[in-house]
C-alpha cells in the first residue's frame, strides 16, 4: 500500500524494525483479546505477525508523526460479513491501538484515511467494520466514522477458542461521499 499522511499520523507498511513497538502494545491484555486475538508473548511473536498478518497489502502501521513510533495497526482484513456480492467489491477494516493512546482520536483519524484509500484507490463499494460484544471503545470508533449497524451474529473465534457475539456495520461509497461532502 501507499504511505498515507494525516494531520498527526503516517500510515505505512510495517517493517521488521517495528517489532518492538508492535510487541509493546500487542502484549497488553486489553488490546488483542477483546478484538479476537491473544496478547503477544514475545517480540518474536510480533515479528511473525508482521511477516504474516501485517504483510498484507492494505494493512498499515499507525505511526506518530512527532516521533515515528508505531502505536497500532489499521487495514483491510479480507473479511466479508454479508458474503461477497458480484459487482460489489468490499472488505472489512480492522484496527488496534496502544492503550497509552486511547481516547485521543487517533484510530478514527486512521480509519478515515483508510476509508478514503479504500473507496478511491481500491474501488470498494462497501466497507465493513465490526466489534465483539463488550468492545465498546471500538463501537464508538465505528459510530464516529459513519458506519451504520447491519446485523449481529454469534461466531467461533478460533484464535481465542470461543464463541462470541459480533456486531457488524457497513458504509457504502455513496454514503461516505455524502458524509465527507457534508450533504448528509
Amino acid at each position: 500500500m501507499d504511505t498515507i499522511e494525516t494531520s498527526r499520523l503516517i500510515l505505512r507498511p510495517f517493517t521488521m524494525e517495528d517489532a518492538a513497538d508492535v510487541y509493546d502494545y500487542a502484549k497488553d491484555p486489553r488490546v488483542g483479546p477483546i478484538a479476537g486475538w491473544p496478547a503477544h508473548q514475545s517480540i518474536e511473536e510480533s515479528r511473525t505477525i508482521i511477516q504474516t498478518v501485517f504483510a498484507s497489502d492494505g494493512v498499515a502501521a499507525i505511526t506518530l508523526k512527532e516521533n515515528g513510533r508505531v502505536v497500532g495497526s489499521v487495514g483491510f482484513v479480507d473479511r466479508y460479513p454479508a458474503g461477497k456480492i458480484v459487482g460489489c467489491p468490499d472488505n472489512e477494516i480492522g484496527y488496534g491501538l496502544h492503550p497509552g493512546y486511547w481516547g485521543q482520536g487517533l484510530v478514527p483519524e486512521a480509519v478515515e484515511a483508510m476509508l478514503r484509500w479504500g473507496f478511491e484507490s481500491r474501488g470498494y463499494r462497501r466497507i465493513w467494520c465490526g466489534h465483539y460484544a463488550g468492545n465498546w471503545r471500538s463501537a464508538r470508533v465505528i459510530n464516529k466514522c459513519g458506519f451504520h449497524y447491519q446485523f449481529a451474529v454469534t461466531e467461533y473465534v478460533a484464535a481465542m477458542d470461543e464463541r462470541r457475539r459480533s456486531y457488524e456495520y457497513v458504509q457504502t461509497a455513496e454514503e461516505w461521499r455524502e458524509r465527507i461532502s457534508g450533504t448528509v
